[in-house]
């Protein structure tokens, strides 16, 4: 299907809502039935049926075959958080004596599920260097039922051979499991490399405009069902049909920002590389970055994050540098129409706290939706004082 059907159209069957353009907001907990028969049909099938919003909605279920189609799969289910979506999937696929394979350096909430979470049930892990197969390999053991990659990974942009790692899982009966958030269903389609499931914080360029936290998972009809009978509709995990609405809104300028995202970040990246002040730049589709090769093998672009560490050893000067920073917002998360920075020296000297495994040069920027010229403007007045 072409991506412009799927944004513009897939899913609104508009005959049914006064042939509106935009789909109705159905702002409803809760749906009444025609007959005892209807009641006694549809109630066997909450997934398939409108019975309470905390298993179907009709907007949300608009999304979910927006999502769906965009990724290649068979069925998406559509959860409260990008941390939620990957719990829920994680969960619905383990049980107690589980061995569970996971890239090292996650996202800080996936290795809190690792780490924290998982472990009160009795399931274990091993953190891997996923740029290697055989070190995935390796930690494959007798109950190893569960493998989770990260490709591109949230901070430094590890990738893995998505099509080496679904081989090896279908080798040894494993699940696996991918957070696409990264590069979007626009650049890498994961279930065409054999992966079962794939996940994205929706916060990001999915829904796109900085106002909704939601998480999606996208996989065959068959895992979806299983992870909406357990794990959804048990504890709850969904998004109102406001945000759902609004989700979808997002998906029609999707191709517009991921691209622009992408081809502004390559320009940023290039030109901090060849920075005096700038000690290392991480960007995938840069020629210097160690799996280059492997990035456009699998990705066709990728979103618009570049990690950078300052030519400096001076905790002063750095700090100088971000007092000098005009057009980037410090700020968590990415996706939106705004460029943002991470810098890891604010996570430096916290009481209580240890400092992070990274050195506190390094930061990490999301290119926005701005000219790329107008934030390099900011970013050389910036680096004079480094």
């Amino acid at each position: 299907m072409h991506l412009s059907e799927i944004l513009t159209h897939l899913g609104e069957d508009r005959k049914n809502y006064f042939n509106a353009v935009s789909p109705p907001i159905i702002q409803s907990s809760n749906f009444a039935f025609e007959s005892l028969e209807q009641f006694r049909n549809d109630v066997q099938d909450e997934l398939a049926n409108h019975i309470y919003t905390r298993g179907n909605n009709p907007t949300v279920e608009i999304l979910r075959k927006k999502l769906a189609a965009l990724e290649g799969a068979e069925d998406a289910l559509v959860v409260a958080s990008g941390a939620g979506a990957t719990a829920m999937a994680v969960l619905a696929n383990v049980k107690a004596g589980d061995h569970v394979i996971c890239v090292k350096n996650p996202y800080s909430w996936t290795k809190n599920l690792m780490l924290n979470f998982l472990p009160k049930f009795g399931v274990t892990h091993t953190f891997v260097d996923g740029t290697d197969i055989a070190d995935i390999e390796a930690a494959i053991q007798p109950n190893t039922t569960f493998m989770y990659l990260e490709s591109p990974n949230t901070m430094t942009f590890e990738l893995q051979d998505l099509r080496a790692c679904a081989a090896l899982a279908k080798q040894h009966g494993i699940v696996t499991l991918i957070d696409n958030s990264n590069c979007s269903p626009l650049f890498q389609r994961p279930i065409e490399f054999g992966i079962d499931l794939v996940m994205h914080t929706g916060t990001k360029y999915l829904n796109g405009h900085s106002d909704v936290v939601n998480g999606i998972i996208c996989g065959s009809k068959k895992m979806i069902r299983r992870i909406f009978e357990t794990e959804i509709m048990t504890l709850g995990n969904i998004i109102s049909p406001h945000d759902a609405w609004l989700i979808i809104r997002g998906l029609r300028t999707l191709e517009l920002r991921v691209k622009r995202s992408f081809e502004s970040a390559a320009k940023v990246a290039a030109w901090l590389e060849s920075h005096p002040k700038v000690e290392r730049v991480l960007f995938p589709f840069l020629p210097s970055f160690p799996q280059y090769e492997l990035a456009k093998q699998q990705m066709s672009g990728c979103g618009g994050l570049i990690t950078v560490f300052l030519k400096t050893d001076s905790m002063e000067k750095v700090e100088a540098f971000f007092k000098k920073l005009n057009r980037f917002l410090f700020a968590v998360s990415w996706g939106g129409h705004e460029s943002l920075v991470i810098p890891m020296a604010a996570f430096y000297n916290i009481p209580g706290r240890e400092n992070p495994p990274y050195p506190f040069t390094m930061m990490r920027f999301y290119i926005g939706l701005e000219d790329p010229e107008w934030l390099m403007e900011d970013l050389d007045e910036a680096l004079k004082v480094v």
